[in-house]
């Protein structure tokens, strides 16, 4: 199953980024593209994994749901760390983020891990909106493979 969403998710990165160079998208509207397609895909997932499970007592359960159970399920890996500021920030940190594993971990490559993250920031985002988070998820990656997602939940 990672196989196939690897190869998915790489196609996916592909095909959004060869229509922008045949002009269909606009320079720049790629990464929002995915991350929409990630949204869109985390909202259906959380809803499926969700459905048996007992309701959340707090902010710190959902992520701690989004840390263990989800991303077990999706990735097949558990993510490796995850701290908060008691604040409304969390940082996921995979340091072998699988996404990033099939690119060369030389320096050249960190301009091109965004449009392989994007989804991912979609999927997490989209997953908590489902259960009733608002939030803005970033990536960032100083060394491949290595990656931290960073999420600041939104007061209403």
């Amino acid at each position: 199953f990672v196989a196939l969403f690897l190869l998915l998710h790489n196609e996916m990165v592909t095909g959004v980024y060869k229509s922008q160079e045949q002009g269909e998208v606009e320079n720049g509207r790629c990464i929002t593209k995915l991350e929409n397609m990630g949204f869109r895909v985390g909202q259906g997932l959380i809803e499926r994994f969700t459905k048996d499970t007992a309701r959340f007592k707090d902010e710190l359960d959902i992520m701690k749901f989004i840390y263990k159970d989800f991303w077990t399920t999706v990735f097949k890996k558990q993510i490796d760390n995850l701290r908060t500021n008691h604040q409304g920030i969390y940082v996921l940190q995979g340091n072998k983020f699988r996404l990033l594993t099939q690119m060369s971990s030389g320096k050249q490559y960190l301009d091109h891990a965004p449009k392989y993250l994007a989804f991912t920031c979609g999927l997490i985002r989209g997953g908590l909106s489902n259960l009733g988070i608002k939030s803005i998820v970033t990536a960032e990656v100083s060394a491949m493979p290595t990656c931290k997602f960073q999420v600041i939940i939104q007061t209403m």
